[in-house]
C-alpha cells in the first residue's frame, strides 16, 4: 500500500496543474473573500453641512472623518447641493448639523442632526446609518459624562463576537467550507477516473491488492495534502485577516479532518459513477460549487429559505462544517456544542465510504 501512495503523490506533484488547483486555489479564494468580498464597508463618501459650526460640531465631524468607515467627500454650504451630491453619485450619505447644536445640547440636553443616506441600496444605507448612529451615540455618552440625561431611555447596541462588523469572521469559515470540499471532491474523483482512462485500472482489478486499499492509497495523499491547505488558510486568516482562532485548535483540526474524509468519500463516490476525468471535473467542480455556496449559510441564510429548500440544505456537508468553524473560531466553543453537527458529518462519512466501496465492488465483478 505503501508503494500506491508514493505513486499517488508523484502523480499529484508531477502535474503542475493540479498543484496549482491544489494550492492556488484556496489561497486565492481566501484573500478574494476575505478582502474583496466582505460585508464590511469602508471608506464610504459623506457629505456634510454644518450651519453650527460650533465646538460640537466639530468634534463629530472629527470623530466621523477619523473613523475608517467614512471618508469625507466635500462640505456643503447650502442645502441644494444635498440633492446634487446624490444625484452626481458622489456620496452615499449626508449629515446636516442645525444651528445653534453645541448651545441646544448644553441647555437643553438635547439636540438633532438629520442623517440623509441613499435608498437605492436598502443594505447600504441600514449599513452605514448604524455607523454614523454609533459615532453619534459615543460622543454623547461621552459629554454626558457615562450617564443618560433626563429619563430618556438610550439603547444599547452591543455585538457579540463581532463588535466592530467585519466580514472576515463570517466569511473566512464559509470560504474554509467551501475550498476543502471542492478540492477535496474535484481532487480524489480526477485520480480514480484517470486510472480508468488510461487502462492502469485493470492492471488494479487483477492484482490481489484489496478494493478498500486502492481507494485508501488514492485517499491519503489528498487528505495529507488537505491539511497542508488547512493550515494555509488559518495562517491566512490569523495574520492577514486578523482574524484569531478562539477555540481549541486541536478541536478544529480534528473537525476539518473528520470533514474532508467526508469530502473524499464523495469524491470517491463521484468517481464510481463517471467514466471521464471531464465528467468527474463537471460533476465535482460545477456540480458542487453551486449547493456549497447556496446551502453553506455564509452567503444566504438558510433560514430565510423556502421549507423545501432547507430541507435539500440538511444532506450539503458544508452547512454542519461551517457551524463548526463559527464556533469554534469565533465564539471559542468546545465539542459540548458542536458534537451534533460533528455526528451528524460523521454518518454522512461512512454513508459515503459505504456506498462507494459497494460501487466499487460492482465495477469488479
Amino acid at each position: 500500500m505503501n508503494a500506491f501512495i508514493v505513486k499517488e503523490f508523484y502523480h499529484v506533484f508531477r502535474d503542475k496543474k493540479s498543484l496549482l488547483l491544489l494550492f492556488g486555489l484556496p489561497i486565492v479564494q481566501i484573500v478574494l473573500f476575505g478582502f474583496a468580498l466582505t460585508n464590511e464597508i469602508k471608506n464610504s463618501k459623506i457629505a456634510i453641512l454644518d450651519y453650527s459650526r460650533d465646538e460640537a460640531s466639530i468634534q463629530i465631524i472629527g470623530r466621523i472623518t477619523a473613523s475608517r468607515y467614512f471618508e469625507l467627500e466635500k462640505s456643503l454650504s447650502h442645502p441644494h447641493q444635498l440633492e446634487a451630491s446624490f444625484k452626481e453619485g458622489k456620496i452615499k450619505m449626508a449629515m446636516v448639523i442645525p444651528a445653534n447644536f453645541n448651545k441646544e445640547l448644553l441647555h437643553l440636553h438635547k439636540a438633532a442632526i438629520q442623517i440623509i443616506a441613499d435608498g437605492s441600496d436598502p443594505n447600504t444605507a441600514n449599513t452605514l446609518t448604524n455607523y454614523l448612529t454609533n459615532i453619534i451615540q459615543e460622543y454623547q455618552v461621552e459629554i454626558s459624562g457615562g450617564a443618560v440625561p433626563g429619563y430618556r431611555i438610550q439603547p444599547e447596541i452591543r455585538m457579540l463576537y463581532n463588535p466592530q462588523l467585519k466580514g472576515a469572521p463570517n466569511f473566512v469559515p464559509g470560504v474554509m467550507s467551501l475550498v476543502l470540499l471542492l478540492i477535496c471532491v474535484m481532487m480524489t474523483s480526477i485520480s480514480i477516473v484517470r486510472e480508468k482512462e488510461l487502462g492502469t485500472m485493470e492492471i488494479l482489478l487483477v492484482s490481489p491488492f484489496q478494493p478498500i486499499l486502492v481507494i485508501l492509497s488514492k485517499a491519503v495523499p489528498y487528505l495529507l495534502l488537505s491539511l497542508i491547505n488547512l493550515i494555509v488558510i488559518l495562517l491566512l486568516s490569523v495574520f492577514a485577516l486578523e482574524l484569531p482562532i478562539n477555540g481549541s485548535v486541536l478541536l478544529l483540526f480534528a473537525v476539518s479532518t473528520l470533514y474532508i474524509v467526508t469530502s473524499l468519500s464523495l469524491g470517491l463516490l463521484i468517481s464510481t459513477v463517471t467514466a471521464s476525468q471531464q465528467a468527474a471535473m463537471l460533476i465535482s467542480l460545477m456540480g458542487m460549487m453551486l449547493p456549497t455556496m447556496l446551502f453553506t449559510g455564509f452567503m444566504f441564510p438558510i433560514e430565510n429559505m423556502p421549507w423545501p429548500l432547507q430541507m435539500i440544505s440538511r444532506i450539503v456537508p458544508s452547512r454542519y462544517y461551517y457551524v463548526i468553524v463559527k464556533a469554534i473560531m469565533i465564539k471559542g466553543l468546545g465539542l459540548a456544542y458542536i458534537w451534533k453537527e460533528t455526528l451528524i458529518l460523521f454518518g454522512m462519512t461512512v454513508f459515503l465510504l459505504s456506498v462507494s466501496l459497494r460501487k466499487f465492488r460492482i465495477r469488479l465483478e
